[in-house]
C-alpha cells in the first residue's frame, strides 16, 4: 500500500509558513488520507487543532521519515534541510518526491482565504508565529497604545501577552488566525504567507521588513503581487509608516488558486497502481 507524506520543516524559533502552505496542499490531498509531519511536536497539534490536518506526527528532523516511510511512498516536503546527497536518496527511496518552491510554488495557500469575509477589523498586526528572541518585546519598548489589534504569534511567551497589551488596543489569540487574517481589512505582518491570504481575502496587507530576512523566493513573490514593504526600528515608527501607505493604498497584483491537479492525480494513478499489483 503506497502512503503519501507530507513533511514542513518546523521549529520554536521559526513561523508556520512552511506549515501553512503544506497544510494548503494537504488538504487538496485529503482524500488520499496522507500523513503529515512536522519538525515539531507543537507544530503538527496546531496544524491539526487550526489548519485542518486530521493525520500528522512530529519527527524532530527529515532524516527521520525512512523509520517511518517505505520504499516506494510519495513525499512532498518543504525544508531547506537536505543537502544534494540528500535529495538523491530521496528520490531513490520515493516513487514521486515533489519539493515546494520547485514542483509546487511558493504561494500556494489555503482556498479557505478566497472565500469572502465581512471586514470586521480595520486594522491588525500580526509580527510572525515566533518570537524566541523577544524581539516584539524589545520592538514595542516605550512605545504609545496604538488603535489596531495584535494577533498572537504561536511561539510567543505566555508572559508577553499582558506586556503587549500596553502597546495595542486588543490582543487576538494564535488560535483566531485563519478568521483573523480574513477579516482585517489593513493587516501590517513579516509573514510573506499571511499577507497572501490577507490578498486572496480580498484585503489590503502591508508586509513589515523584520530582522529576520525572507529568503529570496519569498521577496519575489511579494514583488510579483507589488505588496508594499516596510522597515522600521521602532513600534512608533512602524505604524506612521503604515497609516501613510494604507492611506494611499497602491494597487496590487491579483492572486489565484494555484492548481496541483495534475500532481493529485500523478498520486491518485500510483496509489491505484500498486494497490492493484498487491492484490
Amino acid at each position: 500500500m503506497i502512503t503519501t507524506y507530507l513533511y514542513s520543516q518546523s521549529g520554536h524559533n521559526f513561523g508556520f509558513e512552511n506549515l501553512r502552505r503544506e497544510a494548503a496542499i494537504y488538504k487538496k490531498l485529503a482524500h488520499l488520507n496522507p500523513t503529515f509531519a512536522t519538525g515539531d511536536y507543537r507544530a503538527v497539534t496546531y496544524a491539526k487543532e487550526v489548519l485542518g490536518v486530521k493525520n500528522g506526527v512530529g519527527i524532530d528532523v527529515i532524516e527521520n521519515l525512512p523509520n517511518m516511510m517505505l520504499r516506494m511512498d510519495i513525499l512532498i516536503f518543504d525544508s531547506k534541510e537536505p543537502t544534494n546527497t540528500m535529495r538523491k536518496h530521496m528520490k531513490e527511496f520515493c516513487s514521486h518526491l515533489f519539493e515546494v518552491g520547485v514542483d509546487i510554488p511558493y504561494d500556494i495557500i489555503d482556498d479557505i482565504y478566497f472565500e469572502q469575509s465581512p471586514q470586521t477589523i480595520q486594522k491588525c498586526f500580526f509580527f510572525a508565529d515566533d518570537d524566541y528572541e523577544n524581539e516584539m518585546i524589545e520592538f514595542c519598548n516605550n512605545s504609545k497604545k496604538h488603535d489596531l489589534s495584535l494577533l498572537l504569534g504561536h511561539y510567543f511567551f505566555i508572559r508577553n501577552e499582558d506586556i503587549l497589551s500596553k502597546s495595542f488596543n486588543n490582543i487576538i489569540e494564535s488560535e483566531e488566525y485563519i478568521d483573523t487574517i480574513k477579516n482585517s481589512k489593513y493587516l501590517l505582518t513579516s509573514s510573506v504567507n499571511a499577507t497572501l491570504e490577507s490578498l486572496a481575502s480580498g484585503n489590503y496587507p502591508v508586509f513589515f521588513q523584520r530582522k529576520v530576512k525572507p529568503f529570496k523566493g519569498e521577496l519575489e513573490i511579494l514583488e510579483k503581487y507589488n505588496i508594499p514593504t516596510i522597515q522600521a526600528d521602532n513600534l512608533d515608527d512602524l505604524i506612521v509608516k503604515f497609516e501613510n501607505i494604507i492611506a494611499n493604498y497602491p494597487q496590487t497584483n491579483n492572486i489565484k488558486k494555484i492548481d496541483i491537479s495534475n500532481i493529485v492525480t500523478t498520486i491518485e494513478n500510483t496509489m491505484k497502481k500498486y494497490e492493484s499489483v498487491i492484490q
